[in-house]
């Protein structure tokens, strides 16, 4: 699905260069679950940016179902972005003033999709993800697991092949947390790629390989049955 050759991303002031990733060579097959782990600043939000088309990578190349996506344009990526990969943050990144049905619905505003089918996929995943019932409320009445449930919903609502996650379960007790995994589990099961950073090693245990970061780069890779 995804392969990464000789990565950098370099981030430059006036005075200091920053390396945030140093020659990465990383490649993902279609239906893997990965797990991305390492102290903080050791470059694990920066690759997740660069293989969600957030970020472009100074050097190197970026080949995603085989086309090279490194020198892309934003509005290229963006495109892209729009029709493979799901987003999953730590913070849920829900909107205060749409209710559940609308925040998942958001995710479908990009694509040109009809207002029924639109309904259609948004009512679909909120019954998978067992939030059917909160499908009028506003993100202030719900708890964190249910925010975070929404937010899977709207990763996942386009159908899209690749789910990238960013401490999904970071805000999370311990019950919550565990109920997210699972979905992700369940979600991966069903066919659908996961690449995820995370600080939790019983989290990361979800995923079938696991790839250690530190300074930038690459220092252990171990897989696990699936």
């Amino acid at each position: 699905m995804l392969k990464l050759h000789n990565l950098y991303k370099v981030y430059h002031t006036d005075e200091v260069e920053t390396v945030a990733l140093n020659g990465v060579n990383l490649e993902i097959e279609q239906g893997d679950f990965v797990a991305i782990m390492g102290p903080s600043g050791c470059g694990k939000s920066t690759l997740l940016n660069v293989v969600g088309m957030l970020d472009n990578p100074s050097d190197g190349e970026y080949f995603f179902f085989d086309e090279d996506v490194a020198p892309y344009s934003e509005s290229q990526r963006s495109e892209i972005r729009k029709q493979n990969i799901g987003f999953i943050f730590q913070s849920f990144n829900l909107i205060d003033e749409l209710n559940v049905a609308e925040n998942i619905e958001l995710a479908l505003l990009y694509h040109n999709m009809p207002a029924a089918e639109r309904k259609r996929r948004v009512t679909e995943v909120m019954d998978r993800m067992g939030i059917a019932h909160r499908a009028s409320h506003m993100p202030g009445q719900l708890s964190g697991g249910q925010q975070q449930r929404v937010a899977v919903a709207r990763a996942v609502v386009g159908d899209q092949p690749l789910i990238l996650a960013d401490e999904p379960t970071g805000n999370l007790d311990s019950v919550h947390g565990q109920e997210v995994m699972e979905l992700l589990r369940s979600l991966n099961k069903e066919g659908t790629t996961i690449v995820m950073v995370t600080h939790s090693p019983s989290h990361a245990d979800y995923a079938h390989r696991i790839v250690n970061l530190f300074d930038g780069h690459i220092v252990t890779e171990n897989t696990r049955a699936a």
